[in-house]
């Protein structure tokens, strides 16, 4: 015998209004009641009650004194429908938390050397009032850095020695470098070091094939100066720890020389001026969210302390005498 129920083999089209008002009799035990909760007439009421049980095919109230009282199967489907709201709820307060860019999940690729030491600090500041917003941190070389954000697997990068994509967008900012060496040292009786002072020391330097060893390099040159190279190594971190154990000295970007201010390290001002670029970097196919840009906003804010202003000229001649660049 073939079956008559109209839904069979049907999406049911539940209203969310007929879910409400399902739910405000069941919870009234009146469709008056209901009706007032609600804010609606009883007509509305009665009409919403009737479509929501034509669509489910199945009484869903029954009267005992005087108030109604949901059914066996009316008590099952109320428990689902309570999930429903809680749902609903939570996509309205995710809304909100995404309007306001309190909620989401931010994909940061970044040199291993922030990872550890500026990067944690901004990153702690921004998440401080964003309490839903998760994040990934995937330290790398900027090779691998570049090829995630080709790949969109991330949202932003920071990086160093950034020469420019077609599939990416930059922002580059110029650190200032500083002359770094063990507490102590006898060159910290200068407020300034230039290349010549640096003539007996061991150097710890960035990897040759760096920009930033060519511009360390050719200020050397400037004024016919050997560097007097002893390690090399790739992050300016590495230079930190090693300068902060009592050997060698560096020129390093500034901001990794803070991170090692009071760990056993003197820092003074390296002239020529010369700079470390830092580059933040996004996919030119991706559409960044308000939150990655409200990130990289904050965290180029960090850096303004360190960062060389447009109108500073490089090229200005410092002062080379000894004497003069001593403390009063």
């Amino acid at each position: 015998m073939a079956n008559s129920r109209p839904n069979k083999g049907k999406p049911l089209n539940f209203k969310l209004r007929q879910l409400e008002a399902f739910r405000a009799i069941a919870r009234t035990g009146s469709i008056t009641r209901a009706a007032a909760e609600l804010g609606v007439s009883q007509p509305a009421v009665s009409r919403l009650l009737a479509d929501f049980s034509r669509t489910v095919d199945f009484p869903l109230f029954r009267r005992e004194a005087g108030s109604l009282i949901p059914t066996t199967e009316a008590d099952y489907m109320l428990a689902e429908i309570s999930r429903v709201f809680e749902s609903l709820n939570h996509l309205e307060d995710l809304r909100h938390n995404l309007k306001k860019r309190t909620a989401g999940h931010l994909r940061i690729a970044c040199l291993p050397g922030f990872a550890t030491s500026h990067l944690p600090t901004v990153l702690a500041d921004f998440l401080k009032d964003r309490p839903q917003v998760t994040v990934t941190l995937e330290p790398d070389r900027p090779e691998r850095i570049l090829e995630w954000i080709i790949g969109q697997q991330y949202d932003c990068a920071i990086t160093d020695g950034f020469s420019g994509h077609p599939a990416t967008e930059s922002t580059d900012i110029p650190i200032r470098t500083v002359c770094i060496m063990p507490k102590g040292h006898a060159l910290a009786q200068l407020e300034v070091i230039a290349p010549a002072d640096l003539r007996a020391e061991k150097l710890i330097h960035s990897r040759r094939d760096s920009p930033f060893f060519r511009q360390l390099e050719r200020a050397f040159a400037d004024d016919n100066e050997q560097m007097n190279s002893w390690i090399e190594v790739r992050q300016f971190t590495a230079a930190c720890t090693i300068v902060s154990q009592g050997h060698g000295v560096s020129v390093v970007s500034a901001l990794d020389a803070e991170q090692y201010r009071n760990q056993g390290i003197e820092i003074r001002r390296f002239r020529p001026l010369i700079t470390h670029r830092l580059s933040l970097l996004r996919a030119i196919s991706a559409s960044s969210s308000p939150l990655v840009l409200d990130f990289l906003r904050h965290f180029t804010a960090s850096l303004a302390p360190f960062a060389v202003s447009p109108g500073q000229d490089p090229a200005a001649a410092p002062d080379r005498s000894r004497q003069a660049r001593r403390r009063s």
